[in-house]
């Protein structure tokens, strides 16, 4: 078994979304079938996460048949686990984009970053997805040595990008935002924003199905014959479609060799607290922002629409989850807010992301009639949502924003199929004990 079908179906029970704060609070309960027997489609989407449903979405708006196929539910997957942070600019940092690529192409990959954020809200607005957006990120760093660059990093998004959202934070002033002593300053990005990740997905599916979208779950794809129109099997189905997309992020090994060898699937956890109580709630996160810090291996969190304490963190280095996600998370916690020693951890749940050896997303056009998108790295909100349209626009003529992510290089992951994952365990290792010395 391929190592993206071992985090298909090692960790979590078929077809059941994990026991998490998101699950607990949804909006609503989605069923959708099993596809059997034969069909056909202008455009088969595979995965129904941000991407695929963006996808599915704007293709179905444009007059395209189109039919989405989900191997659990939808967003079961990264989109429905996440920690729900709206974020700017790329994954990767402006400075290093202008190293790579120079400074007219960073500029016009920051653009489309800021595309990705206004699109994700607006499609909330547009189709009145309840999904508890909140403004604000704060980017919290956990040495002292990267406050003054988070400081002239602010000043270079005002000056060389017009962009004004975001401010630097003191030392002073962070421990007035954050009840902790853990962090040293940062920047306050009111353009960004936080959301309940799972709501906004099953939002995205209920405007596809008023879109005219046939979405179907626990309807695996197990093998694709490429070929106008193209073939894909599974196990009582089969669909021809005269385009593909594939939106599987750490799922498609099997699939298509080219993407699995470019994007790495791997794991995060989160945990939720018991309600803390609004007068808790406020002392440790004061203006109800997510907050993400600078280590290798991000801590992240945020307050939840009950006043829970939503903690993501800790890595881990095996296919499958830990025994004990609460303890596991429990620990980079409580060296963040030691406070919380006797809180009761209410929810504890695990997820599998797609991240690139660049941690920018790979797009990419397999063949003349089949596209992917996928290996967000953490910073899939606003970009796989913003990754469906370009696939749509792709698809129907109008491929110039697609290209310019599809011509950032993305290099395969050293060591090919067999030794990819323990060079990167190796290299992940190196950065976590970076972080902590």
């Amino acid at each position: 078994m391929a190592i993206s079908q071992r985090f298909l179906h090692a960790n979590d029970k078929a077809g059941t979304y994990p026991p998490s704060y998101y699950c607990a609070t949804a909006n609503k309960q989605l069923d959708f079938p099993k596809l059997e027997g034969e069909s056909s489609c202008d455009v088969c989407v595979i995965g129904a996460g941000y991407a695929g449903l963006s996808s599915a979405l704007h293709l179905a708006e444009r007059g395209y048949k189109v039919q989405v196929l989900e191997a659990h539910r939808v967003g079961w997957g990264a989109s429905g686990r996440n920690g729900g942070q709206l974020g700017s600019g790329q994954r990767m940092d402006q400075d290093d984009l202008e190293t790579l690529v120079g400074q007219t192409r960073a500029r016009e990959l920051w653009d489309l970053s800021e595309a990705a954020k206004s699109l994700t809200k607006n499609l909330i607005d547009k189709h009145k997805i309840h999904c508890d957006l909140k403004p604000g990120i704060l980017h919290a760093d956990h040495k002292q040595s990267y406050v003054s660059h988070s400081k002239a990093y602010a000043e270079k998004l005002a000056k060389n990008y017009d962009y004004e959202q975001i401010r630097f934070v003191d030392n002073a002033e962070i421990q007035e935002m954050l009840d902790t002593q853990a962090y040293h300053g940062g920047t306050l990005d009111r353009g960004a924003a936080h959301l309940h990740p799972l709501n906004f997905v099953l939002g995205l599916a209920q405007a596809c199905v008023s879109a005219g979208v046939e979405i179907f779950e626990n309807s695996e794809v197990l093998e694709i014959q490429k070929g106008e129109p193209a073939l894909l099997k599974l196990a009582k189905a089969q669909v021809r479609a005269r385009y593909v997309i594939f939106a599987c992020n750490g799922y498609i090994d099997t699939l298509e060799p080219k993407v699995a060898a470019r994007v790495m699937p791997i794991n995060n956890y989160i945990i939720a607290t018991e309600p803390l109580g609004e007068d808790m709630a406020k002392s440790l996160i004061r203006d109800d922002v997510a907050v993400a810090d600078s280590r290798f291996v991000v801590n992240y969190f945020r307050l939840s629409a009950d006043n829970r304490l939503l903690f993501g963190g800790g890595e881990s280095y095996s296919f499958q989850f830990p025994d004990d996600i609460k303890a596991f998370v429990r620990k980079p916690m409580l060296e963040v807010y030691p406070q919380l020693q006797e809180t009761q951890i209410d929810f504890a749940w695990g997820g599998t992301l797609g991240i690139t050896l660049n941690r920018m997303p790979y797009f990419a056009k397999l063949s003349p009639n089949m596209l992917n998108a996928s290996g967000f790295s953490g910073h899939g909100v606003a970009m796989a949502t913003f990754a469906g349209k370009l696939m749509a626009e792709a698809i129907d003529g109008q491929a110039s924003r697609f290209d310019v992510m599809e011509n950032f290089p993305t290099r395969a992951f050293p060591g090919g199929r067999h030794l990819r994952w323990p060079l990167m365990v190796l290299g992940m290792l190196y950065y976590s004990l970076r972080d902590r010395f």
